[in-house]
């Protein structure tokens, strides 16, 4: 593209199999397109005329440590968006411009993020990290160490076997998932204050590794999501301003009373995919939840619809369960309710009373496919001949038994 002096301003070069960066390359370029290519390396001086280059893409070539040099991008006084992920980087690069706002370097064989080589990028607001080698020792304490405008940092898909020290203080999106995470000690959150969204799910993490005060300093947290670990109850100290809270695919066999206590702001419940039973849900288990509006248990060992549920609640999710009957008063506590999904459960014929929606007046969808009163006719059919075939032979067995 050219501007109206005739200058070039963006030049692809992607996927073209270059070796080298072209030399002489326009100097009023405002973006630079270079990924999927072949590049090892960037000799010195390949960018020092770019001055007004704002974005490069670097990403999916074959860039190594030392293929990059402290000058590499030192030029580049006007660069904010730098992307050299999918690359073969083993630590994170040092020389970085300091005007950077968005830095990628995901899909590498990062290892290590030494002290200095991030802290002199004031500007920076994204930081992504995920699908690399690191592990907690390999982040240097102070690695994010004022860095005020990092918001986002993406961790997921490494090998952190705990939560890093010196988090940026003012994160507000945490994404730490998929990684080897055991616990969460007492001042893994300490100091970031300003968290709103955290992900720890599809980690190693088990109740009694989850110190009652982990939480506690995190009061503008809005999203929290321990899915995918091995929680066997609710962790102590859950922060009671989320909105949001997934535990889902966890090893949760009971729901204690008093282990939602607080938590008036939650709007969404998953605890989907756990071994949840009806017996083990405490009377006053959502007594505390006055604003809740969808709550998922799908997937667990429920044998009725749990009682004494929010009347806030406008989505309940319970398919997969093993739910036999739905009372007259099953929805009582739940007025508000707009969609009720009962999929893939064992509801036999008569086992429904239908007086149980009639005080449901906003109700939209009701789904209770896949049980035996619902279910497809023609697969209800066939089961039913293959029942009558099983037991048409037993008789004939026992005919023949009583004729010996």
């Amino acid at each position: 593209m050219f501007n109206g002096s005739g200058n070039v301003e963006i030049l692809i070069l992607s996927s073209n199999f270059l070796r080298h960066v072209p030399k002489h390359l326009p100097p009023a370029l405002y973006k630079l397109h270079l990924k999927n290519n072949k590049l090892e390396k960037i000799p010195p001086g390949a960018f020092s005329e770019l001055s007004n280059l704002r974005e490069l893409y670097l990403q999916n070539n074959y860039l190594t440590d030392e293929g990059l040099d402290n000058e590499t991008f030192w030029k580049l006084s006007s660069l904010e968006y730098l992307d050299l992920s999918s690359n073969n980087l083993s630590r994170v690069p040092a020389g970085l411009p300091r005007s950077l706002v968005l830095l990628h370097l995901e899909k590498n064989a990062i290892r290590s993020v030494d002290a200095d080589v991030l802290t002199p990028i004031r500007s920076l607001e994204y930081l992504l990290l995920h699908s690399n080698q690191l592990r907690a020792q390999g982040i240097h304490p102070r690695a994010f160490q004022g860095l005020k405008r990092l918001h986002t940092v993406h961790l997921y898909n490494n090998a952190l076997e705990r939560v890093p020290s010196g988090l940026p203080r003012r994160v507000r999106t945490l994404m730490i998932l998929h990684n080897q995470i055991t616990g969460i000690g007492r001042d893994d959150f300490a100091t970031t204050y300003f968290l709103e969204e955290l992900n720890l799910s599809y980690n190693r993490i088990t109740s009694p590794q989850v110190h009652r005060d982990a939480f506690r300093k995190l009061r503008l947290l809005r999203s929290l999501d321990l899915s995918g670990n091995r929680l066997r109850t609710l962790p102590p100290g859950l922060p009671r301003n989320v909105h949001v809270l997934k535990i889902k695919r966890n090893e949760l066999a009971a729901l204690a009373r008093g282990a939602l206590a607080g938590m008036a702001q939650l709007r969404e419940l998953y605890l989907t995919g756990n071994r949840l039973r009806s017996r083990a849900l405490a009377p006053r288990a959502w007594a505390d939840l006055a604003g809740l509006q969808l709550l998922d248990i799908a997937g667990n060992q429920l044998t009725d619809i749990p009682e004494r549920l929010p009347e806030s609640l406008e989505y309940l999710y319970l398919q997969n369960n093993k739910i036999s009957t739905v009372p007259a008063n099953a929805f009582d506590s739940t007025p508000n309710l707009k969609g009720i999904f009962l999929r893939f459960n064992k509801l036999a014929v008569g086992s429904v009373v239908e007086s149980a929606f009639r005080r449901l007046k906003h109700l939209q969808v009701l789904d209770i496919e896949g049980n035996h009163e619902y279910g497809d006719i023609s697969k209800d059919r066939g089961r039913l001949e293959e029942e009558k075939e099983e037991e048409d032979k037993e008789e004939e067995d026992e005919e023949e038994e009583e004729r010996w």
